[in-house]
């Protein structure tokens, strides 16, 4: 799986999302790890030729992106490099990396790849008068909200809306932070501002929440198929999504639907077990399909699921496995319910295991648990280190998580009927 024998890369993606908060693309960042000295992390922002050819063909960045938009750092060397043409142009937005000085020579290259269909960003630009040129042709401008003046921030944001451009906020970590940023006209953003809730007066769980909670629990211990019909029964709402996913799985089927428990065994186990792991996302969440907790929440579960069974050698059916996929998606629950993780916990009446791994990310579980937000967070030195004490490769790792896109990017094309 590796590009070579010597040179290995990280892969990160890191959600952009919409005013409404919807996936609108992904930042991609690519990390050589040769070895384990400190050098591998000597470029930031590796985009150089090798990742994009290397990366490229081993990854396939369809896999990686879905239908959404990839936003890759584009160094100089690169931007005049015809290797960008490898790139699945139409969904590529390339960002013109600060460190580039934004020159005759670099306006002239961007027309040219705007004229071949490239959207074009600038990283972490700081709004300054004489780039009106670039401001005329790019289509998006970064804004790092961290490095910038609060107080300046309205000022530069209306002076860039001057132009055709979208405004993406970067590193929004809260929800006042994303609310102004709206007030001040961007567009975009990009930060981990809606995986923590605003927990007012120790929200509980609703009763519809309960219930398909409730019904998890059933599915993933030793089931009954009384009790989980009952559970079905006593929730209207629930039937009515169970009917919807029997006929969207089984299309062309003669055998007309009886009853709950007839839909239930036609339907199985295990896919009724994995659409309610999911549908606790795309049933409460309004944003559907697109919603980054969801997102999250299966690329999560899936990857600590795979891991696992790299690390027990046991196959996906066993207790262990299935164990780590649910954990990978409880763990964003917390943010989805607006309610404390003990409230979660204390609901599930969940093992202690599971308890260990949710509430101190402690045991086998938990550290796959924390690997995986250590991931997403794109914190390579610590998933290098989680890496190394686990026993798992890098080679693993990248397989495990371009299998996690995938099946996640599977989810969005078979469950349209949950929106």
């Amino acid at each position: 799986m590796s590009p070579d024998n010597e040179l290995q890369y990280f892969i990160g993606r890191q959600p952009i999302l919409n005013r409404k908060q919807e996936i609108y693309g992904y930042e991609l960042l690519f990390r050589a790890a040769a070895d384990h000295t400190t050098a591998q992390f000597e470029s930031q922002a590796q985009a150089s030729a090798s990742v994009i050819s290397t990366a490229l063909s081993d990854f396939g960045l369809q896999d990686v992106l879905g239908d959404k938009f990839g936003f890759l750092n584009i160094t100089e060397k690169v931007l005049h490099s015809e290797m960008l043409e490898l790139l699945p142009i139409e969904q590529s937005v390339l960002e013109i990396l600060e460190t580039i000085e934004l020159d005759d020579n670099v306006r002239l290259r961007c027309n040219e790849l705007k004229s071949m269909g490239f959207k074009i960003a600038l990283d972490d630009h700081i709004y300054a008068p004489q780039h009106s040129a670039f401001y005329k042709i790019i289509d998006i401008v970064k804004v790092d909200i961290m490095a910038t003046d609060p107080l300046e921030l309205p000022l530069i944001a209306a002076n860039l809306r001057k132009y055709p451009v979208q405004l993406l906020a970067e590193r929004v970590e809260t929800v006042d932070v994303f609310e102004k940023c709206m007030e001040y006209g961007f567009e975009l953003f990009q930060g981990y501002f809606f995986e923590r809730p605003v927990i007012i007066g120790q929200k509980r769980i609703d009763p519809s929440g309960l219930a398909m909670m409730k019904l998890l629990q059933q599915l993933n211990e030793d089931w009954d198929i009384d009790e989980v019909e009952d559970t079905f029964r006593e929730n209207p709402s629930l039937t009515f999504n169970l009917l919807k996913l029997v006929n969207s799985v089984m299309i062309g089927m003669r055998e007309k639907i009886k009853n709950i428990r007839h839909a239930i065994m036609i339907l199985g186990i295990n896919h009724l077990r994995r659409w309610v792991q999911l549908a606790l996302f795309a049933g409460k969440d309004d944003r559907g399909l697109n919603s980054p907790l969801l997102e999250m929440a299966a690329v999560r579960g899936r990857l600590m699921e795979l891991l696992m069974m790299y690390k027990t050698k046991q196959d996906r059916t066993s207790d262990l496995v299935e164990t780590a996929f649910l954990t990978g998606i409880l763990s964003l629950l917390n943010a989805l319910y607006e309610t404390p993780m003990e409230h979660v916990v204390e609901s599930l009446n969940l093992s202690e295991d599971m308890s260990d791994a949710l509430l101190k990310r402690e045991g086998q579980l938990g550290i796959l648990l924390l690997l995986a937000e250590k991931l997403e967070k794109t914190d390579f030195n610590a998933v290098q280190e989680i890496l190394d004490s686990q026993k798992i490769s890098l080679d693993q790792l990248l397989s495990a998580q371009l299998d996690a896109f995938n099946w996640r990017n599977s989810i969005v094309h078979s469950q349209r009927f949950t929106s």
